[in-house]
């Protein structure tokens, strides 16, 4: 009444007024009261679900059935500031879930206390803490026979662990922590069993580099050591042999992590500072040679696939790979080593008809590349294939998509299930239970046989694996589920219902293409190959480095470099790089200023070689700037075939002609057999010295003077003996003919007295004793010469 007064324009005394909003006080102080209070007690029922944390450490058997007793443990923790009294845990078991979206809620949000926490078994079957004191963390154990659980028809039922007490500000019991999960229950033996497929990947990352050893057995070089924690036991991959060997699986194997390990058995040394390595332990040997022999065991009789060599990154290739010349070859020839690598290492067959993208993503260029080196079977993940024919249940993995291909199709929920930190036993064990919650959801779906794959990520953690080999023994163990190779999924008979159509480029997760390597990566790899080709040619033994090389081109295509960008570019670079050194070993040898003196003249080239094998099919050719000048070999250029020993030198000799003096520059270039430049050229002058015709006479001129004279010396030398020899005898004949003079032999007369002496006349070598007649008429006395 007083509202409608105001609103009809008519006023109310001060007074009245007074008393109207005294007595509204009044009337409405009790219901603010119990606003007030309502609202402090809303916060004080929803800080149970923080106040104490439950953790289900294990949950055994995961998959009971009847006669079975469930034994669950755990801890539990006051996280909150007061202490709880009267604390009791308790097992609980919730509604039959039956759909696989039901069991999606759950798994994201165990600890919620919304969605109610199922009905306590109680009794006998808790296990009871008089005081929870704030920080401090109980463990408990409670085992439940089956029929006490009060199941009823076959299918995934909720089934949670639960914390109740009070506090001094709610001293009432309630429920103040929950951990939700899921129980399995399926008896007897399913009407129709799934036949499941899990793969089991055996990948590593990169970790051999393409340098090895300059000896015969080219001992490899690895970029560090982590490869050898990871095979030894407790280590990653020596879990996943020792639970691979008794589970059901198909391997799912990358050739390069076999190729490094059996490298590391036969000997090798590590990446080092300052460009130098190191030797790898001898007690890492023995480490890979028993891993080897493990896996060799435990992969005897069962499916093993073979991804191309180095795991290729197919999505990188396919968006960015395919826009450099050769890039698809290289996955061509990781596909072809594949086979032979496995087969000569673990003495199987390996399949090459499937190939991998990672996490199953797909769009038509991944699938065109994926198929290029002959694979024809492609597996895919649910989540990248969406069904878009509103199905109610989940069909069989195999779809043919076209040109005879088929997208084998991994149930995303499964294969992702164990991704994630599972080192705590609380989350291991969800993730285990929530694996086989799916899975019998799956096979509950509908009566038809399906074939389902699981595509777990390629390299799960020691927890992860550990996590996966529980579900699936438990699984293989169970009653509605049964075994089946990869080959045998790709050929089941396909849903016809099921989707084939292959989601668009711009579908393709923006997360993933991130990830992806960059253009430059296979422009580098591009650059290496062109390099290893023009290198290759002149080796007489090949495989030294093509082999090394042409694996690690692989490796730089890895998808390991997901996410690691800068490693990649590292270990791409440190291939042509090293590639680049010894290419360097084969050069020619610098040369300084060649001084040529006259016409023609012979020039030597070196060329070393500093490898360890020798090289050929090399031609040095020399070539003249100015071949008006300084031809080479009666041309503008000349060149000869090469062939080094192995840390040897080599001089190939050049015939060259000058017609003018001067300064002429020379190139020195090698060229292998098929006319590609091999290394760099050497170039150096040489100075012509050109020698004129007069010079040339005045030379031999001299040079025939002087042959002259020695001549005439010889002749005039043997004429004095000649006489001497005449004057010897003609004494000889005087002495016996005639009466001895008196007196000494120094005073007698002779005939020699009577004309001048040799002494008088001095003897001049130069001049030519005389030829011709004499000129007195006398004859001359016996043995008398005269000279003139």
């Amino acid at each position: 009444m007083a509202e409608a007064a105001d609103f009809q324009g008519t006023s109310a005394s001060p007074a009245r007024r007074w008393l109207r909003r005294t007595g509204a006080l009044l009337v409405g102080a009790p219901l603010v009261a119990g606003l007030l209070q309502l609202s402090a007690a809303s916060p004080a029922q929803a800080a149970p679900s923080d106040s104490v944390s439950v953790a289900l450490d294990s949950l055994s058997p995961s998959a009971p059935t009847d006669g079975d007793t469930v034994t669950v443990s755990g801890t539990v923790t006051n996280n909150g500031k007061q202490t709880v009294t009267g604390a009791h845990v308790g097992v609980r078991v919730g509604p039959l879930l039956n759909t696989r979206s039901a069991v999606d809620a759950i798994a994201r949000n165990p600890h919620s206390l919304q969605g109610g926490t199922g009905t306590e078994v109680g009794g006998k079957y808790t296990e009871k803490f008089p005081k929870l004191i704030p920080g401090i963390a109980e463990h408990f154990s409670i085992s439940v026979p089956v029929d006490k659980l009060d199941l009823g028809g076959d299918g995934v039922y909720t089934f949670g662990v639960a914390v109740s007490g009070q506090t001094p500000a709610r001293p009432w019991d309630q429920v103040l922590g929950v951990e939700r999960t899921f129980l399995p229950w399926q008896p007897s033996e399913a009407e129709t069993t799934t036949r499941t497929t899990f793969l089991w990947p055996l990948i590593s990352s990169v970790r051999m580099t393409a340098r090895t050893g300059a000896g015969e057995s080219q001992t490899p070089v690895f970029r560090e050591d982590e490869l050898a924690k990871e095979i030894a036991p407790g280590g990653r991959l020596a879990q996943m042999v020792e639970l691979g060997k008794d589970l059901d699986i198909t391997w799912v194997i990358d050739p390069d992590l076999l190729a490094s390990v059996e490298a590391m058995a036969k000997g090798y040394r590590i990446d080092a500072p300052g460009d130098t390595t190191a030797p790898g332990p001898r007690e890492h040997r023995e480490i890979a040679r028993q891993w080897l022999a493990d896996l060799q065991k435990a992969v005897t009789g069962e499916e093993v696939v073979a991804l191309p060599f180095g795991d290729p990154d197919l999505a990188s290739l396919a968006h960015t790979g395919t826009s450099v010349t050769g890039s698809l070859s290289h996955l061509k020839d990781a596909t072809d080593v594949a086979a032979t690598t496995v087969k000569t290492v673990l003495h199987v067959t390996p399949s090459t008809d499937f190939a991998w993208p990672v996490e199953g993503a797909v769009d038509p260029s991944i699938m065109k590349v994926a198929t290029s080196a002959g694979a024809d079977r492609v597996i895919a993940r649910s989540d990248s294939l969406r069904e878009s024919s509103g199905l109610s249940y989940t069909p069989s993995a195999a779809r043919p998509v076209g040109g005879g291909t088929t997208a084998v199709v991994a149930d995303a929920r499964l294969s992702t299930v164990f991704e994630g930190d599972l080192t705590r036993a609380d989350t291991s064990t969800l993730a285990v239970q929530e694996f086989l919650a799916q899975s019998l959801e799956v096979n509950a779906q509908t009566d038809k046989q399906r074939s389902i794959v699981i595509a777990p990520q390629r390299m799960p953690t020691a927890s992860q694996a550990q996590a996966m080999a529980t579900a699936l023994t438990a699984l293989q163990s169970g009653t509605w589920s049964e075994a089946q190779g990869l080959s045998a999924a790709a050929k089941a008979k396909p849903d016809p219902n099921a989707t084939t159509r292959i989601p668009s480029t711009s579908a393709y997760p923006s997360s993933l293409r991130k990830q992806e390597l960059p253009k430059s990566a296979f422009e580098q790899i591009a650059r290496t190959q062109d390099k290893l080709d023009n290198f290759q040619v002149i080796l007489t033994d090949q495989s030294r480095v093509v082999t090394p090389f042409g694996r690690a081109i692989n490796r730089g295509m890895s998808t390991s470099w997901r996410g690691h960008r800068a490693d990649g570019d590292d270990f791409r670079g440190g291939v042509e790089g090293w590639l680049d050194d010894l290419a360097e070993q084969v050069k020619l040898i610098d040369k300084s200023e060649t001084k040529l003196s006259g016409r023609s003249a012979t020039i030597p080239v070196t060329v070393q070689n500093n490898l360890v094998q020798p090289v050929g099919h090399l031609y040095l050719r020399l070539t003249s700037t100015m071949p008006t000048r300084l031809k080479i070999g009666g041309k503008a250029y000349y060149e000869q075939p090469v062939d080094v020993s192995g840390g040897h030198s080599q001089s190939v000799k050049f015939t060259t002609s000058a017609n003018a003096n001067g300064r002429v520059g020379v190139l020195a270039q090698l060229y292998t057999e098929d006319g590609q430049e091999y290394g760099d050229p050497v170039t150096f002058d040489v100075k012509v010295t050109e020698v004129t015709p007069t010079v040339m006479l005045v030379i031999g001129g001299g040079v025939l003077l002087l042959v002259l004279a020695g001549f005439r010396m010889y002749t005039q030398r043997k004429r004095a003996a000649a006489r001497r020899a005449e004057q010897e005898a003609a004494a000889e004949e005087s002495t016996d003919g005639e009466p001895e003079q008196p007196g000494t032999p120094e005073d007698r007369p002779t005939a020699e007295s009577d004309s001048p002496s040799e002494a008088d006349t001095p003897d001049q070598p130069s001049d030519p004793a005389p030829d011709t007649a004499p000129e007195s008429a006398d004859p001359s006395g016996t043995g008398e010469r005269v000279d003139r």
